[in-house]
């Protein structure tokens, strides 16, 4: 799996970088980066969560 993020679409809740700040991070604009870009085991769990609660829907997790 894959983490892909929308920065069209991204609005700077912060909401990931909050539930998990080891996979996700935001740049000097606020908007999302992704530290963790193929996460496994729990990580890929956390990101699954962050993927759902993240209010601009501007995360995707993608088979590769």
């Amino acid at each position: 799996m894959k983490l892909k993020k929308d920065h069209d679409r991204c609005i700077g809740a912060g909401q990931c970088v909050r539930t998990e700040p080891r996979i996700f991070d935001q740049d000097d604009e606020g908007l999302v980066s992704i530290l963790v870009e193929r996460p496994q085991g729990a990580d890929e769990a956390a990101a699954r969560k962050a993927v759902y609660i993240c209010p601009a829907k501007a995360l995707s997790l993608v088979d590769e």
